[in-house]
C-alpha cells in the first residue's frame, strides 16, 4: 500500500510540475496579475459609471486572455502556433460583446446600447493577451489610452454639442 501512495505522490509532483523554478513562477505571477488588475482598471471605471460589465467582468476577460496566450507560450508554441490562439481570443471576445448590445425597439428605432461596453471587453482581452505575452508595458500603456477613452472623451464630446447649439 505504502508504494501506492508513493506513486499517487509522484504522479501529482508531475502533474503539477508545469511551473519548474522561481524565475518562471515570478513571471506567470507578475503577467497574470497585470492583466487582471489592468482588467480590474478599466472595469471599475465602467462599474462607477453604472455599464454592464463592471470589475470582475474586465478582470477575467483580462486574466483569461493572458492565460490563453500564457499557457501556450510557456509550451514552446511556434509563432503561428500562438497567432491562431490570439485569433480564438478576439473571435470568442466578439461573441461575447455581442451579447452586450442591445438595440432599443422603445420608439427609438436608431438607438443601440453596448457597444461601447462591448469595444471595452474587447480592448481588455487585447490588454490582458499583451501582459500574457510579457508585454507589460504595451499593456499600461495601452489601458491609460482606454481609460482616457472612457473618462475623458464623454466630456470632450458634450462640450463640443453644448458649442454647437445656438
Amino acid at each position: 500500500m505504502d508504494a501506492w501512495w508513493h506513486e499517487v505522490w509522484v504522479t501529482l509532483q508531475a502533474e503539477f510540475a508545469d511551473i519548474t523554478d522561481a524565475q518562471q513562477m515570478t513571471r506567470v505571477t507578475v503577467r497574470l496579475l497585470m492583466a487582471a488588475l489592468l482588467g480590474g482598471i478599466l472595469g471599475f471605471e465602467r462599474e462607477h459609471k453604472g455599464k454592464a460589465a463592471g470589475v470582475r467582468t474586465h478582470m477575467l476577460v483580462a486574466l483569461g486572455a493572458a492565460l490563453f496566450v500564457l499557457v501556450p507560450q510557456m509550451s514552446g508554441s511556434q509563432a503561428d502556433a500562438m497567432s491562431r490562439v490570439i485569433q480564438g481570443v478576439v473571435a470568442g471576445i466578439g461573441f461575447l460583446g455581442a451579447g452586450t448590445i442591445l438595440k432599443n425597439t422603445d420608439g427609438d428605432e436608431g438607438h443601440v446600447k453596448g457597444l461601447t461596453t462591448a469595444a471595452g471587453l474587447w480592448m481588455t482581452a487585447a490588454i490582458g493577451v499583451a501582459a500574457g505575452l510579457g508585454r507589460e508595458a504595451t499593456a499600461v500603456l495601452s489601458t491609460v489610452l482606454a481609460l482616457a477613452i472612457f473618462s475623458v472623451m464623454p466630456v470632450i464630446v458634450r462640450a463640443l454639442e453644448k458649442g454647437d447649439k445656438p
